[in-house]
C-alpha cells in the first residue's frame, strides 16, 4: 500500500514538473503563435502592416513606457498593456531587425519617470497616493524624428494596430505630401480667426499631409500632390478656370459640394459681391463639361438608411427616422473599390444626388449609394419645415438607388473652350491674376466627388469623451477614414487603408430596427386616418352650424350627436394607436428575451450537454474494455 502511495505521489510530482516545463517552453518558444477568433481579425497583423515594417529602409527605435507594478491593481489596464507588449514583439519579429524595442518601467520619482515626462508621456493617477501610471510609446528614426502615443486609451483598443503602424509609417516617411485647400467652410479654421474652430477632420488630415490654404486660388501649382475643394459656393470664373487647368494638366482633386450644407453657419461678407446667403454649392461649369450633374435644390431621402432622431410629440419624446440624414453601411458602400471596401459606417446629412448625363466623357464609379427605398426631396423643405413626421407622411419611394459620392476618371475637354475668362473688376483677387501663355484644352482627370459637406462636420462623426479629465474626440463613424483613404490612395499611398478600417464602431440591431420601422409605418397610417376623420367631422359640424336655427348659443341635437360620435371615434382610434405601440414594444421585448435565453441559457446548456455526452461515451468505452 505504501509503495503504491509512493508511486502515486512520485507520478504527481513528475506530472507537475513536466507541466511546468511545458508551460515554460511554450512561453519562450511559441510567443508568436496566436489564434484570432474575432470577426474582423483585430489581433492579427494585416498585410498593410507587414508591407510597411518589412519595407523599412532604416531602423526605428520604440520606447515602450509601462508602469507594470502600478497597473497590477487595475486588471483592465494590465491586460491591455500585456496585449500591447505582445503586439510590439510581433512587430519586432516581422521587421527584419529594423525595429528595436525598449521596455521601460518608470517607477515614481525615478529617472525613467523624468524621461517619460520629458518625451511627452501622459501620466494617469492610479491610486489614492497620487502615483502616476505611464502607458505610452515613443518612436524615433535615424534622423531623430519623433512620433508618440502619450497614453494607450482603452476606447481605441480595436485600433491598436493602426495606431502602431501609423507611428512607424510616419517615422519611415517623414516628408509629408502637400494638399492645396479651397474651402468656403471653416474646416481648417480659416474663417473669422478666434471665432471659428477648425473641424476634427483637419487634425486627421494634418497627420498625413501638409495643408496649404489657397486664398485666391487663381494659380494652382502642379507641385501640389492633391487639391481639396470644400463647398465652392461663390468661386469666380478665374478660380474655376485655374481648377480646370490644374486637373487637365494631371492634377488630382477631391471635391465636396452640397445642396444644403448643415455646417454652413458663416454669414456672407457684405463687401464681397459674390457672397450669397445660400447653403448650396457646386461647380457647374466643370460638371457640365465632364457630363455629370449634381441636382440643384434636391437632396436624397432614404427610408432604409435614415438616421434615428428623437422627436417631441404630444405623447412625449419618440424616436423616428429623419429621411435627409443618412447612416450608410456596407450595403451602401462600394465593396469593389479599394477606398470604401473595408468601411463599416459613414454618416451624411442632407446629401445631394450625382447623375450621369448621356454625353458624359468621364467614367463614373459610385462609391456611396442610397438604398432603393429612396426619393428626391426638395432642399427648400429643410429651410422652412424640418418635421420628420411630415417628411415621412409625404415619402414615396422612387425605387432607385441614387449616387451620393463617386470616382470620376477619363479624358475631358476644358470647361472654357473660348479661352481665358475675363477678369472681374469687382473681385479684388482677379487683379493679381497672370494668365497662362497657352491654356490646355483637353486632359485626363482623376477626381473623387462627394455631394455632401456635412460628412466632414464633427456633429456627424465625432463624439467627445472624457478621459482622465481631458476631452478626447472619439470617432463614431468612418467619415475620417474615408477622407484620408481617398487622399492617400489618390496621392499614391494605400498601405494604411486596410488598417484604418479594421473593427466596427457599432453593431446595429437590424432586426429590431426593422420591427420599429414597420410598426412606425403602420402607426403613421393610422395617425393619418385619425387626422382625416377629424377633418371630416369638423366639416360636418361646420355644415350643421350653418343649418341650425333658434338660439345660436346652444348646440342642436345633430351637432351634439356629431361631437359625441367624433369623441367615441377618437377614443377608439387612440386605442388602436396604443395597441400598435404596445405590439411594437412587445415584439422588441420578445426578441430581447430570445437573445438573452440564447446567450445566458442555451449556450451553457449546450456546453453542459456536450460535457455529459463526452463523459458518458468515455464511461461506456471503459466498461466495454
Amino acid at each position: 500500500m505504501n509503495k503504491r502511495v509512493l508511486l502515486s505521489g512520485t507520478g504527481v510530482a513528475i506530472a507537475a514538473v513536466l507541466a511546468a516545463a511545458v508551460i515554460i517552453l511554450a512561453n519562450t518558444t511559441f510567443t508568436s503563435l496566436r489564434l484570432d477568433l474575432t470577426e474582423n481579425k483585430l489581433f492579427t497583423l494585416s498585410e498593410g502592416t507587414l508591407n510597411i515594417i518589412q519595407g523599412l529602409d532604416e531602423p526605428v527605435t520604440l520606447d515602450y513606457y509601462v508602469s507594470k507594478k502600478l497597473m497590477a491593481d487595475v486588471p483592465q489596464l494590465q491586460s491591455y498593456a500585456t496585449r500591447v507588449h505582445d503586439l510590439l514583439d510581433e512587430y519586432v519579429a516581422k521587421s527584419n531587425d529594423n525595429i528595436r524595442l525598449n521596455v521601460i518601467e518608470p517607477e515614481p520619482f525615478s529617472e525613467e519617470e523624468d524621461r517619460a515626462v520629458g518625451e511627452g508621456m501622459q501620466g494617469a493617477p492610479i491610486n489614492a497616493a497620487g502615483d502616476q501610471a505611464y502607458f505610452g510609446l515613443v518612436g524615433t528614426n535615424s534622423i531623430d524624428d519623433q512620433e508618440s502615443i502619450p497614453f494607450f486609451q482603452n476606447n481605441r483598443e480595436e485600433k491598436l494596430e493602426y495606431d502602431l503602424t501609423k507611428l512607424i509609417y510616419n517615422l519611415a516617411n517623414p516628408e509629408k505630401r502637400t494638399i492645396g485647400v479651397i474651402s468656403q467652410l471653416p474646416v481648417f479654421g480659416n474663417f473669422m480667426p478666434g471665432m471659428t474652430q477648425e473641424w476634427a477632420i483637419s487634425a486627421v488630415v494634418s497627420e498625413f499631409f501638409d495643408i496649404r490654404v489657397l486664398d485666391s486660388a487663381l494659380e494652382i501649382n502642379q507641385d501640389l500632390d492633391l487639391l481639396l475643394i470644400v463647398h465652392p459656393k461663390y468661386l469666380t470664373e478665374l478660380t474655376v478656370f485655374a481648377i480646370d487647368q490644374y486637373l487637365l494638366a494631371g492634377g488630382k482633386a477631391m471635391i465636396f459640394v452640397d445642396p444644403f450644407a448643415e455646417g454652413d453657419v458663416i454669414p456672407p461678407n457684405p463687401q464681397d459681391p459674390y457672397a450669397m446667403e445660400t447653403k448650396n454649392s457646386d461647380i457647374n461649369e466643370l460638371f457640365s463639361a465632364w457630363g455629370i450633374d449634381v441636382l440643384n435644390g434636391q437632396v436624397a431621402a432614404d427610408m432604409q438608411s435614415a438616421m434615428r432622431v428623437q422627436l417631441r410629440t404630444n405623447r412625449g419624446f419618440e424616436e423616428t427616422n429623419y429621411l435627409p440624414w443618412l447612416k450608410l453601411d456596407e450595403d451602401n458602400l462600394n465593396q469593389e473599390d479599394f477606398i470604401t471596401s473595408e468601411l463599416n459606417l459613414v454618416n451624411m446629412g442632407s446629401v445631394g444626388i450625382i447623375e450621369t448625363l448621356d454625353d458624359a466623357s468621364v467614367t463614373v464609379t459610385p462609391l456611396f449609394q442610397t438604398s432603393t427605398q429612396s426619393m428626391k426631396m426638395a432642399s427648400a423643405l429643410l429651410e422652412f419645415q424640418r418635421d420628420p413626421g411630415d417628411m415621412l407622411s409625404d415619402f414615396e419611394s422612387d425605387n432607385t438607388a441614387y449616387t451620393l459620392a463617386a470616382r470620376l476618371e477619363g479624358t475631358v475637354k476644358t470647361a472654357f473652350p473660348d479661352g481665358i475668362p475675363d477678369m472681374d473688376e469687382n473681385h479684388p483677387f482677379d487683379e493679381q491674376y497672370t494668365p497662362p501663355v497657352t491654356p490646355l484644352t483637353e486632359g485626363e482627370i482623376n477626381v473623387i466627388l462627394v455631394a455632401d459637406t456635412d460628412i466632414l462636420n464633427d456633429e456627424f462623426w465625432i463624439s467627445q469623451q472624457n478621459f482622465f479629465g481631458v476631452q478626447i474626440p472619439q470617432p463614431i463613424a468612418d467619415n475620417g477614414n474615408f477622407v484620408v483613404n481617398s487622399l492617400e490612395h489618390m496621392s499614391g499611398s494605400s498601405d494604411l487603408i486596410s488598417l484604418r478600417n479594421r473593427g466596427e464602431y457599432q453593431r446595429p440591431f437590424d432586426v429590431v430596427n426593422d420591427i420599429k420601422r414597420n410598426a412606425e409605418a403602420q402607426y403613421r397610417q393610422q395617425e393619418q386616418m385619425l387626422e382625416a376623420k377629424l377633418e371630416e367631422t369638423e366639416l360636418k359640424i361646420a355644415e350643421l352650424q350653418q343649418e341650425r336655427t333658434g338660439n345660436e348659443l346652444l348646440l342642436s341635437p345633430e351637432q351634439e350627436q356629431a361631437i359625441e360620435n367624433f369623441r367615441l371615434e377618437q377614443l377608439n382610434t387612440r386605442k388602436e394607436l396604443r395597441a400598435v405601440q404596445y405590439e411594437l414594444q412587445r415584439n422588441v421585448e420578445r426578441l430581447g428575451s430570445v437573445l438573452k435565453f440564447i446567450n445566458i441559457g442555451l449556450v451553457p446548456l449546450l456546453i453542459a450537454f456536450m460535457a455529459v455526452s463526452i463523459g458518458l461515451i468515455r464511461t461506456r468505452r471503459k466498461t466495454e474494455s
